[in-house]
């Protein structure tokens, strides 16, 4: 039953109703989470048409920081204003920039407006879950979790095919513009079907701690990725800054009577495992996906809808590796699911980091579709063993604190790998990266010679090579990190539910 404090639905709303919410939902969880894989198979096109080959890593990477960011701010706005208006706000943000960024002229613009569809994405799918936790009762919830859950599968197996397929016969746009009538239509259905209640509860928005952990991320994100092309001052400059503000953050958090971040969480040994492994898995996850269509585009020549199809391995081993893990940590231990999630996660990344043009898109695809199987096995484990780590009244902070970890991972990894992959460029051959969008167009790669084509093709393959050996050690970390869960611990023989001390 929902909070008596919380805004709630009144028992008038009916099975009918509640039906076409959990619609509503569902479908606004597909929006936000097919955001993240859709644009990988269209970003070669979109280079292509923009330019600014340097700054691609950050399309990806702005929209994940900033929904992170913003996650623990709508929560608290939930509870103060109400589920409606919180969730019409975020869609709004979403689908307005959504809008934009079809328009953006140029790769700079188009990462302001991927900002504002982050921010407004960080309210839609905790809001979504929010209001189907309001809904159904506990003992519904576990099916509704599975449907949600189905959900994210469906969005990473459609994604890249739907962002090939859309790039192919419409234009890079499209893509973005895609979401627009599914997001209307699941504002209009919460509008027209939600009714709630609004009871307030006094809550201190952290607004301070999302500052600076917005300042802090993200200026050591712009010196990170683009370190080479600022000068040595501003540099260090951006770095200190980020420094600063990390270590106020800390204080910060540390005095307020509701952090965004509550560190008294990650005194217990299971959170701080689930949420670093979560972290370190979501970054090799997208320091495999953003450049994994570029590779195969870029160096070796082929389609966006090969691009997708090698993309697409990795979201159906995921979905499918979701259910086995699930199944082998109940008759054995999170410690050894975990552990078989994360040694995929270094064999895929590992084959991906010995790749050549050469071994053509099977061999992309099978290290693509191992690196799936090690992500459904390490995402389930971690966030079931969370969950069942701390007692009712903790597991929504515990659960925020999981999923806030996995889009901070998630950027870093875009981030990082698109810091390795400027770098490497800027080492082999400073003239290439303009060209290099030549090479991802297909009029601007027939125009080539020869051997100008075969030079930018060494180039993005050895670039490349370099991101995804970082991307591999991403995935060494979430081995061993994956090694550190307590022992002899399962679904079947967990902690009883008690606070972290």
């Amino acid at each position: 039953m929902p909070d008596a404090l919380s805004p709630r639905l009144p028992h008038a709303t009916g099975d009918g109703r509640r039906t076409l919410v959990l619609a509503a939902c569902l479908m606004a969880t597909f929006m936000a989470a097919v955001e993240s894989t859709i644009i990988a198979t269209a970003i070669p096109t979109i280079v292509a048409d923009l330019g600014g080959f340097a700054l691609f890593s950050w399309v990806f990477t702005i929209y994940l920081l900033t929904q992170a960011v913003s996650i623990p701010v709508y929560g608290r706005l939930a509870d103060l204003y109400g589920r409606r208006r919180v969730f019409f706000i975020g869609t709004g943000l979403f689908l307005t920039g959504s809008i934009l960024c079809g328009f953006a002229s140029s790769m700079l613009a188009l990462i302001v407006f991927r900002a504002v569809q982050g921010v407004g994405a960080g309210a839609i799918q905790p809001i979504s879950a929010t209001i189907l936790g309001d809904l159904y009762a506990p003992t519904e919830r576990a099916k509704i979790q599975g449907l949600v859950s189905s959900v994210f599968g469906i969005s990473a197996v459609v994604g890249p095919s739907l962002g090939a397929f859309l790039i192919e016969h419409l234009s890079w746009p499209v893509v973005f513009w895609v979401n627009v009538p599914i997001g209307l239509a699941a504002v209009a259905m919460i509008a027209t079907f939600l009714r709630e209640t609004v009871q307030h509860r006094r809550h201190q928005i952290d607004w301070i701690g999302s500052l600076l952990l917005l300042i802090g991320v993200g200026v050591l994100m712009i010196a990170l990725v683009q370190g080479l092309s600022l000068e040595r001052p501003v540099l260090l400059g951006a770095v200190l800054l980020g420094g600063c503000a990390f270590a106020l953050l800390l204080r910060h958090e540390r005095r307020i009577a509701e952090p965004m971040l509550p560190l008294e969480l990650w005194r217990s040994r299971v959170i701080a495992v689930g949420s670093l492994g979560n972290g370190f898995a979501g970054a090799v996850m997208m320091g495999v996906s953003a450049f994994l269509p570029t590779y195969v585009q870029g160096a070796m020549g082929r389609s966006p809808v090969a691009g997708g199809l090698v993309l697409g391995a990795m979201s159906v081993s995921w979905a499918a590796a979701s259910f086995a893990g699930g199944r082998l940590m109940m008759r054995t231990s999170y410690r050894l699911a975990a552990m078989v999630g994360g040694s995929c996660l270094v064999i895929g990344a590992g084959m991906l980091a010995v790749m050549t043009p050469a071994n053509g898109p099977l061999w992309a695809g099978t290290g693509s579709l191992v690196i799936g199987i090690g992500m459904g096995c390490c995402s389930t484990v971690f966030i079931v063993s969370v969950q069942a780590s701390v007692p009712w009244r903790q597991r929504g902070a515990a659960t925020s604190s999981t999923m806030f970890m996995r889009f901070i991972g998630q950027s870093i990894g875009a981030a990082a790998c698109g810091a390795v992959l400027n770098a490497s460029i800027a080492a082999i051959d400073p003239s290439a990266s303009n060209a290099v969008d030549r090479l991802l167009d297909v009029t601007g790669r027939a125009l080539m010679t020869a051997t100008e084509r075969a030079h930018l093709t060494d180039v993005v393959a050895r670039s490349l090579h370099h991101a995804y050996l970082l991307a591999t050690l991403f995935a060494v970390v979430t081995l061993l990190i994956a090694s550190r869960m307590p022992p002899r611990l399962s679904p079947q023989h967990q902690v009883p539910d008690a606070p972290p001390r």
